[in-house]
């Protein structure tokens, strides 16, 4: 029984090695303290990419919204209710499409992301001096490629 185990395990991924588990334990690592950040402000990490990518980009559809800030379409709909109820984003038909959503954040919302981007900036900072400008850069820069990487043509995904 205990050689049938050695083997099975020998010939798996250790999880210490699966790229997968080790982009999701990074995550953790890298959100632990934002997260503080984002209990102290009242908003989710959901919420919060949200209202970046509105505070960066201006008036978007939910469709983009849900691209720009890696979120599926369905959950985006609960978080966009949650922003407007909390008065932190805004909603309208678009002009040129009466079917067409168009979101924007209100002052609330910019002065969520207003008071807690000094915080951010700082957290972010310490963890680019822990890690070191120069393998942070890589870093970015190899996560920027897989992002790109096409691996649903070749796997059927």
């Amino acid at each position: 029984m205990h050689e049938y185990r050695m083997t099975t395990t020998q010939s798996k991924t250790l999880t210490n090695r699966s790229l997968p588990i080790a982009l999701l334990r990074a995550r953790e690592r890298v959100m632990m303290p934002i997260r503080g950040m984002l209990a102290d402000a009242g908003v989710t990490e959901q919420q919060w990419r949200v209202l970046r990518v509105l505070d960066e980009e201006g008036p978007l559809d939910p469709t983009t919204i849900a691209s720009r800030a890696v979120l599926l379409l369905p959950s985006l709909t609960r978080i966009l209710q949650k922003l407007e109820e909390k008065g932190l984003v805004s909603r309208r038909r678009d002009d040129h499409d009466r079917r067409r959503q168009v979101i924007d954040i209100t002052v609330d919302g910019r002065n969520i992301i207003d008071a807690n981007m000094a915080t951010s900036r700082r957290i972010l900072t310490d963890m680019r001096e822990r890690l070191g400008a120069e393998r942070h850069e890589i870093l970015i820069e190899l996560l920027a490629e897989l992002t790109e990487l096409d691996l649903e043509k070749d796997h059927g995904a």
